[in-house]
């Protein structure tokens, strides 16, 4: 029989291990949200807010929509805990073919294009602070992403505990941001008022939770978490909760300093607040807070990023070479390399197109919640063709939450759509290349598909 098919199991030596502890995927979560977006969307936000109340609103609804949708993926994750999160619950309820599209799509651009912006965020900041010249961004990103790639190649431990502290870092920055802007900021620059306009809601809801975006990166790892079943659903949720509580302070601390006009017209925000309330010392505070919350996101978006490309190498013999699990290290390194050399590859593509490619890879947000929606759907067609499976944390509010969450997903594909316009059609070109490519490889049936 060929191991690769085998449930996972804490006595295969070629499977995911159970090596990390509930505290690790919760610092992966916050890593993966907490990112560069929230130093950057609140100005586009406040730019389409009619009032104060409409933004901070907005960030709360955000939230719970947010929990909605990790209420769901709690089920499927402590029903399917297998390697490969919203990959093996599309690939159980519609097929392979489907799956390997959303799989193809994540690997080629969503998942490394992720990582190649955030480390040419590091980059920036890094110019600012030593410039190396006219590359300077583009070699700093290179770096980065090769130093991330060598730690998450050692071992799932080192990857977890390098994530560990950068979360730690990365929170501390923006409570710092949160403080000064609540407590320190100057009296006499009176914020801007807004220009108390219309709102554009669903404008402001796709911003708002693509800044929320990544909390499902969590179920990646649900089958290296100690004791998953009983801890994912938590991690899932009370990470959102904080993450939540964290956004709409660090909202206020923005509106107290610059108000609602001011925030829509810098576009960075947070840079704006620390110069004013520090100096230019703030200018250098804020480049390590940047840098700490870009290096956060990037090396927890590695970590789940490789478990996409090893499920996929998994299903698909053509691709064996990356399917394969590392018993040593505790990680699937052929994927944890591939991934990185594909994220340089898009470095090398960024620094010499530097625009189009950051607007390419924004033009996956259709794809990217066309298949949220079809998770959802998947959660309702598993519920009929698995009711007997065990089935650990149940949705509350069955269907009705399982409902709300589905048609929050399609309401984004449609904003998503209107938003990007013709550029929707990159999304599409992607996902028609995975439809040739499907063509070429045959998958595997794996044995799990066949039980009740």
């Amino acid at each position: 029989m060929d191991t690769r098919e085998r449930r996972p199991d804490r006595a295969d030596p070629v499977s995911p291990r159970t090596t990390l502890r509930a505290r690790d995927a919760f610092a992966i979560t916050i890593g993966v949200v907490v990112g560069a977006g929230i130093f950057r969307t609140p100005s586009l936000i406040a730019g389409v807010s009619g009032s104060e109340f409409v933004m901070l609103a907005a960030w709360v609804v955000g939230g719970v929509l947010s929990i909605v949708g990790a209420l769901c993926y709690a089920e499927l994750a402590t029903t399917y805990p297998q390697a490969g999160g919203d990959y093996n619950y599309l690939r159980r309820a519609y097929g392979p073919r489907p799956a390997f599209l959303f799989a193809w799509a994540r690997v080629s651009v969503i998942q490394t294009g992720s990582i190649a912006l955030l480390c040419f965020i590091v980059g920036d900041y890094m110019a600012q602070i030593y410039d190396l010249g006219p590359l300077s961004s583009a070699l700093y990103a290179g770096a980065a992403i090769v130093v991330l790639t060598a730690v998450n190649w050692l071992g799932t431990r080192q990857g977890a505990t390098v994530q560990g502290w950068l979360t730690v870092a990365e929170i501390v920055g923006v409570l710092v941001i949160v403080v000064a802007g609540l407590w320190f900021a100057p009296g006499d620059i009176p914020p801007v008022p807004g220009t108390g306009g219309d709102s554009a809601i669903g404008l402001i809801l796709v911003f708002v939770l693509l800044t929320y975006g990544g909390w499902n990166e969590a179920v990646y790892v649900t089958s290296e978490v100690r004791d998953a079943k009983t801890w994912m659903p938590r991690v899932l949720i009370l990470s959102l909760i904080a993450i939540a509580a964290l956004y709409v302070l660090v909202n206020l601390a923005y509106l107290r300093v610059l108000g609602l006009g001011g925030m829509a017209e810098h576009s960075a925000v947070a840079a704006e607040v620390m110069g004013r309330v520090f100096g230019p010392t703030g200018a250098v505070v804020m480049s390590v807070i940047v840098i700490a919350a870009a290096l956060t996101s990037a090396n927890a978006t590695m970590i789940t990023g490789a478990r996409s490309v090893y499920a996929v190498g998994r299903d698909f013999p053509a691709l064996d070479f990356i399917g394969r699990w590392d018993a040593r290290s505790g990680t699937p390194r052929a994927a944890i390399v591939t991934q990185g050399v594909l994220a340089l590859v898009l470095v090398v593509l960024g620094a010499f197109a530097r625009d189009g490619f950051e607007v390419a890879v924004e033009y996956t947000a259709p794809v990217f919640w066309l298949f949220f929606l079809l998770v959802g759907i998947a959660l309702f067609v598993l519920r009929r063709r698995d009711p007997d499976l065990p089935r650990p944390f149940r949705v509350p509010l069955y269907p009705v939450l399982p409902l709300l969450f589905c048609a929050t997903s399609a309401y984004l594909l449609y904003s998503s759509l209107a938003y990007t316009g013709r550029g929707a059609l990159f999304g599409v070109g992607v996902l028609a290349v995975g439809g040739v490519l499907l063509l070429m490889l045959k998958p595997t049936t794996r044995p799990e598909e066949a039980l009740p």
